[in-house]
């Protein structure tokens, strides 16, 4: 069976609860711990059908956001997905307080019940509504951008395909595809800066109605992080401003000298060369047959998995017109089957995107053992260690896809991931603003986003694009909108992925089976619980920032970009 045809059968709630409410009924009023697995098992298989629908309409909705069809059932789900979290959290009380707790926790592991803990902090009835408006703003944004209609030099374009044009070679097509792209943020901006507005303040309710003094705490539980605080969080963002900002700027000032001009401008950042930067070889077909073999040379497990998702047809790749932005993993449990979205666009970033999100494909798969949901993915900052370091194991495989450009690619690659943790940083503090001040206007907001730039982002120069320098940048990030407080997972997970880079370079095998026992671990433990499995330094912990950074500019340091 292939994608195309996984059928598709909208969970009709009425029956959904039917079920759950049966065997969560069984589940409490067991007699042995044999009975209540039992019920468990059934009450799981709810839970998993209900699931894989939702993701298998995610994959379609956003793959054609015209599509009337999906459109509907995307609105269904923003609709019930809050009763469905009811339902599950009548199951996680249930959960805890289990009088075979003990054996059940033997069976399946602490974690679940730490997660389950979590998700109680997150909901109650009377917020349901409030949900529901939050995934309907959520939709909202996302469809705003994936009909975006870009005007440049009488062509139409969207937010992916105008790209290319942004890392143009001519540094005048560069700043007008720039202005093209901002332009039509800058038209939409009221609409956008409304539903943010609207956004915060169904959070702050939200957090408000559990009993909370802000979203933080909800957004922290939310994203299931029982082992670190906002706290270590800030102190992570203060060795980020000590010892990764000034290597950034840096960098940006070796690439301003290498493409032999007076100033920066924020049109030049992702060009980083003068002979322009490395794109990969070959049309979207070719690239796949490419990858078919990097990851059956890389190792037998990867052999198989990726033969799998190219068999099932479970990667949709190529950007189009009506396409969401962006790229993702998600899994449908039902069938076992991870799926790859992106939209390749001609540039590099085809590779990054692959290599990453086939890295989550990749633990997903490896992980699908587990009987819950909750065990296939970890926590996305554990998460995000599986795809960045994914992106690095790869790398003797470049030359694949960018031939005699591939020094320039790694050299590319790396300086970029180090350049990427100010502004990742900069996104979650930015958020902690907004919401631990709830009340600020949409102007104050912008003008606490300028203030975060002109500190994590000092060399930015906006060249009086009045858009930019209003402080909205922000706005094109996903992430803020529909996944509060997802954003310094990739920062924590960027710190890990350095470390493998650095394992992999001095012992493969070693790192490889690191990599693979985190992979096979999925949810099962916590952020440094995984990190600790896999043998890695905590990003938390003291000087390991510094280490890593050390690590990476002597690299960098080695290299002779001017011949570049």
């Amino acid at each position: 069976m292939t994608f195309e045809s996984f059928p598709y059968v909208r969970p009709e709630m009425t029956q959904v609860s039917r079920d759950f409410e049966k065997h969560l009924f069984r589940f409490q009023n067991a007699k042995t711990p044999g009975e209540q697995q039992r019920s468990l098992s059934r009450l799981n298989a709810v839970r998993e059908e209900f699931l894989t629908m939702v993701n298998l309409c995610l994959i379609r909705h956003t793959s054609d956001t015209r599509d009337p069809f999906y459109e509907k059932e995307n609105e269904y789900f923003d609709e019930n997905l809050p009763a469905f979290e009811a339902l599950n959290n009548r199951f996680f009380r249930a959960l805890l307080a289990s009088p075979f707790r003990e054996v059940l926790e033997q069976k399946f592991g602490a974690q679940l019940f730490t997660l389950a803990e979590l998700a109680l902090k997150t909901f109650q009835p009377a917020i349901l509504e409030d949900m529901q408006q939050e995934n309907a703003l959520s939709t909202e944004y996302t469809k705003l951008k994936a009909q975006a209609k870009i005007q440049f030099e009488g062509e139409t374009y969207n937010l992916s395909s105008i790209h290319p044009l942004e890392i143009a070679d001519n540094r005048d097509t560069r700043r007008r595809a720039a202005e093209a792209k901002w332009a039509f943020f800058a038209e939409n901006a009221a609409t956008i800066e409304d539903v943010f507005d609207k956004m915060v303040r169904v959070r702050h309710r939200i957090a408000r109605q559990l009993g909370y003094q802000n979203f933080v705490d909800v957004g922290y539980a939310r994203m299931r992080r029982s082992d670190y605080s906002p706290a270590m969080v800030a102190n992570f963002r203060r060795q980020v401003r000590e010892i990764i900002v000034p290597l950034a700027t840096e960098l940006y000032e070796r690439q301003r000298k290498r493409l032999g001009i007076d100033r920066l401008k924020y049109y030049d950042e992702e060009y980083k060369f003068p002979s322009g930067n490395p794109k990969p070889i070959g049309a979207p077909d070719e690239i796949v047959a490419n990858a078919a073999r990097m990851y059956r040379e890389l190792s037998p497990d990867t052999d198989r998995f990726f033969g799998y998702m190219q068999e099932t047809k479970l990667m949709d790749l190529v950007n189009r017109d009506g396409k969401a932005t962006g790229g993702y993993c998600t899994y449908m449990s039902k069938f076992g089957a991870p799926f790859i979205f992106s939209n390749f666009n001609g540039t590099s970033g085809d590779i990054d995107v692959l290599t990453h999100e086939a890295g989550h494909a990749f633990q997903v798969w490896s992980s699908s053992r587990f009987t819950f949901d909750e065990y296939h993915w970890p926590t996305s900052d554990a998460a995000e260690i599986h795809s960045m370091s994914m992106e690095f194991f790869t790398w003797p495989w470049m030359p694949l896809f960018f031939g005699d450009q591939t020094a320039k690619y790694y050299f590319m690659h790396l300086s970029g991931a180090i350049q990427f943790i100010p502004y990742g940083v900069a996104v979650d503090e930015f958020q902690h603003i907004i919401y631990e001040n709830p009340g600020m206007t949409p102007a104050e907001r912008n003008a606490a986003w300028r203030e975060l730039e002109k500190t994590y982002l000092p060399h930015r120069d906006y060249d009086g694009n009045a858009h930019l320098e209003a402080g909205r940048f922000w706005q094109k990030q996903n992430h803020i909108f529909n996944s509060p407080f997802y954003y310094i997972d990739y920062t924590l997970a960027q710190i890990c992925a350095f470390q493998f880079w650095m394992k992999d370079r001095q012992n493969h095998k070693k790192a490889w089976r690191d990599y693979v026992r985190l992979c096979k671990a999925g949810g099962s433990k916590s952020f440094l619980e995984l990190v600790q499995l896999a043998g890695l330094r905590s990003p938390f912990e003291d000087n390991c920032v510094e280490s890593v950074a050390g690590g990476i500019r002597k690299f960098l340091d080695g290299v002779d970009d001017s011949r570049f």
